[in-house]
């Protein structure tokens, strides 16, 4: 149990003073962050080292990190600690001087737990799991493993299609980790008590946990064109598919109450309510929209109890509501009316990402922000009616423009307007109103009377190029090359030049060649471990930061391997293809998602779920908003 969450034990360090001063933030690698765990490790049956392929700011921003390190920790028999990817200076030095990557806070070799678990957020970080388990002494490859190497587990949304990554993983988790780990560390504490000097042994054990995969059971043949021939197991351990596991009741799973504070800047550096989980919206190239069907929500007393407790232990002076839609949250009013007068009191801001740009959200923002108002978002996705209707968005350009007004007229004159090029079906004229619309907003803005106008106008123009991603109705779809999406982008910017107020209008847009390689990994298969490994030889980490990024390795490293990007991303899939991830079942039905995607090419729009039940196949969790709607009936 953990009793004093405040304690800070003798200090050590696994690097020399000299290196610490040597190195960019050397804050990344001390460890003993207010609400550390502070636990004996030696005093456990299982350690377990938690890890975010990336520096120790982005990864100390995860919630669910943060929610498995304090879940673990609170087991008696369990020790969890955590390790980011150290910065290139870093990785130099440990490499120079033959240091072990070590985990912050006992600042113990990696390779001495008995887990590793990384977690898989973004494609781009494939480089850095092998760049961490290299660091550690760790094999890279599961089947060159022993009993001296931890077992190495992944989890996170790149888990609904792992096999890119497959090799190197002895095991993944599919689903959300507060319902399976228990089983598991039980019976790794079973195996490792039987005296056993194997470790398939303990795989066969895990194999029969519901939620969890491991890829060493599986064959896969594949056709003349390159496609899946056939997925099966070889072991009869091995389940025929693999079942992603749902929490049922938000409030009774565990939350950190005592998160862990980083001792220099996060990305997200506040206190962090999750107020649900899920989307009612079912937009069709959103993949977290699909896998973390059904809506689920805590209720407003909860989040009200943890809201005072996490920011006592923590000393933020902000707090942050987090959902993929939390205007949709059935009790933001009275959450919102809470915290209000609680932070208010104290000085504490209040952070509402992901808010409909409404009346009542607009009324919320006005209690919340400063006098000096911040940027509004508004994400139309698409330039025209017809993208928002193909895509699923639910908002038409009367709804985008009466939010708008409502907002200039309340004192904002900053918008950011997020849309996305390349969907399918997309066309020149789609993509030119994308500036017509943000034209549209700023025209709008100027007819208010100057005397009542907050200065001039700045509407922000962000775009990002599709990247089809599995388990959406979009998987099937084909992606667009590096140089199209470029010219996309030309379109859209000389558009923009064209119009009156253009000087109110900035325009910016993602990189297109990661945006290319993000989509290889997204949807391939097994034979993309030999690239990623060929790449990571050359000295390639970190490609998620796109200045790191070299294209035209990983373009040599697939001709290499007899593999190309036009295979992955050019190519139409049919229905009845067998796609890399078909052997997991996200409770969302294979024929809903066609069914989808056939609407989407014909333009027709499906409810939310609070509207009408689209029969996706998430009800047979019974729980959440499915749960709702049977009630209701």
């Amino acid at each position: 149990m953990i009793t004093e969450r405040m304690k800070i034990p003798a200090w050590k360090s696994a690097l020399p003073d000299d290196v610490l001063r040597s190195v960019e933030k050397p804050a990344r690698y001390l460890g003993n962050e207010v609400n550390e765990a502070a636990k004996d490790r030696s005093g456990v049956d299982v350690s377990f080292v938690m890890c975010f392929p990336d520096v120790y700011e982005v990864g100390m921003s995860h919630l669910g990190i943060q929610i498995l390190y304090d879940m673990f920790n609170r087991r008696e028999d369990t020790y969890c600690d955590r390790v980011y990817s150290p910065w290139k200076d870093l990785d130099r030095i440990l490499r120079d001087r033959k240091i072990p990557l070590f985990a912050v806070e006992s600042q113990d070799p990696v390779k001495s737990f008995d887990f590793l678990g990384i977690t898989l957020q973004y494609e781009m970080c494939y480089t850095n799991i092998l760049q961490v388990l290299d660091l550690s002494g760790i094999p890279l490859r599961s089947v060159d493993r022993t009993l001296d190497d931890p077992f190495v587990i992944g989890g996170g949304p790149c888990t609904y299609n792992p096999e890119p990554v497959a090799p190197f993983f002895d095991l993944f988790y599919i689903g959300e980790g507060e319902t399976r780990y228990g089983e598991l560390i039980e019976a790794y504490k079973e195996w490792k008590h039987s005296g056993s000097r194997n470790r398939l042994e303990f795989l066969e054990k895990a194999a029969e946990i519901p939620g969890i995969y491991v890829p060493q059971f599986y064959a896969v043949t594949y056709r003349e064109d390159g496609t899946i021939g056939a997925f099966t197991p070889v072991n009869p351990n091995a389940k025929r598919r693999i079942t992603r596991e749902v929490v049922r009741d938000m409030n009774g799973a565990v939350y950190p109450d005592r998160p862990l504070v980083p001792h220099i800047r996060a990305v997200q550096d506040r206190a962090v309510l999750e107020v649900q989980r899920g989307c009612i919206r079912g937009c069709r190239f959103c993949q977290a929209g699909m896998i973390y069907r059904p809506v689920r929500e805590r209720s407003a007393h909860q989040l009200e109890d943890l809201a005072i407790r996490m920011l006592q232990n923590t000393g933020y002076d902000e707090i942050s509501l987090s959902s993929l839609s939390t205007s949709d949250y059935s009790e933001l009013p009275e959450l919102l009316h809470f915290l209000i007068s609680y932070c208010s009191e104290r000085r504490i801001n209040i952070s509402l990402p992901s808010l409909r740009i409404d009346s009542f959200s607009l009324d919320v923002m006005r209690q919340v922000q400063d006098v000096r108002k911040g940027s509004l978002t508004f994400a139309p996705e698409g330039g025209t009616q017809k993208m928002r209707d193909a895509i699923n968005k639910g908002l038409t350009e009367q709804v985008i423009m009466d939010g708008a007004m409502q907002a200039f007229h309340g004192g904002w004159n900053r918008v950011k307007l997020y849309f996305m090029l390349g969907q399918p079906n997309e066309t020149e004229e789609d993509r030119k109103g994308i500036p017509l619309l943000a034209e549209t907003m700023a025209e709008h803005y100027y007819e208010i009377p100057k005397s009542e106008r907050n200065g001039k106008c700045q509407i922000t123009i962000s775009t990002a190029f599709f990247v089809p991603k599995p388990f959406t109705p979009f998987q099937w779809a084909v992606m667009s090359g590096p140089e199209e999406y470029l010219a996309m982008a030309r379109t859209v910017n000389h558009t923009l030049k064209e119009q009156k107020n253009q000087k109110s209008i900035r325009y910016e847009w993602h990189d297109a060649e990661t945006t290319v390689l993000e989509g290889i990994l997204a949807r391939g298969d097994r034979r993309l471990a030999d690239v990623i490994e060929m790449v990571y030889r050359t000295g390639e980490i970190f490609d998620a930061w796109s200045e790191n990024v070299r294209y035209d390795v990983w373009m040599d490293c697939l001709a290499a391997c007899g593999l190309s990007a036009d295979f992955y991303n050019r190519r139409q899939r049919t229905k009845e293809e067998i796609l890399p991830w078909d052997f997991i079942d996200i409770g969302v039905s294979r024929a809903f998602l066609w069914k989808e995607w056939e609407k989407s090419a014909a333009g027709e729009r499906t409810p939310n779920c609070r509207e009408q039940c689209a029969g996706c196949g998430a009800a047979r969790y019974g729980t959440g908003v499915c749960l709702e709607k049977r009630s209701a009936e």
